[in-house]
């Protein structure tokens, strides 16, 4: 399940051990489909990590400004509010599955 990010939650999100962060927008056609993939993909790996999807020209414009989102989609992992990983695009379930193995 992909719970909805917000920057007011942005403090308790960094409390949290693993969050997988994917920054979108209601108008992009590849964040529609990527969402459709971590929606999938949240629930096989909910004991490893917890999943924000946070739109860029809404509830999370802050937090995207911050980390420095130039483009969408743009999917962070973040452990304890800190960064170690991004990815940039949709490129697709199997290369989405890869980028998560190698970070949770």
């Amino acid at each position: 399940m992909l719970n909805e990010f917000l920057d007011e939650n942005l403090e308790k999100i960094k409390e949290e051990p693993v969050t997988v962060n994917i920054m979108s927008a209601s108008w992009c056609a590849p964040c529609q489909s990527l969402k459709i993939v971590m929606d999938k993909l949240s629930e096989e790996y909910k004991d490893r990590a917890t999943f924000y999807r946070g739109d860029v020209e809404e509830g999370a414009i802050n937090f995207a400004s911050s980390i420095g989102v130039r483009g969408v989609p743009t999917t962070t992992i973040m452990k304890k509010g800190v960064e170690i990983d991004r990815m940039v695009g949709n490129p697709g379930e199997a290369k989405v599955k890869e980028f998560l193995d190698k970070n949770l």
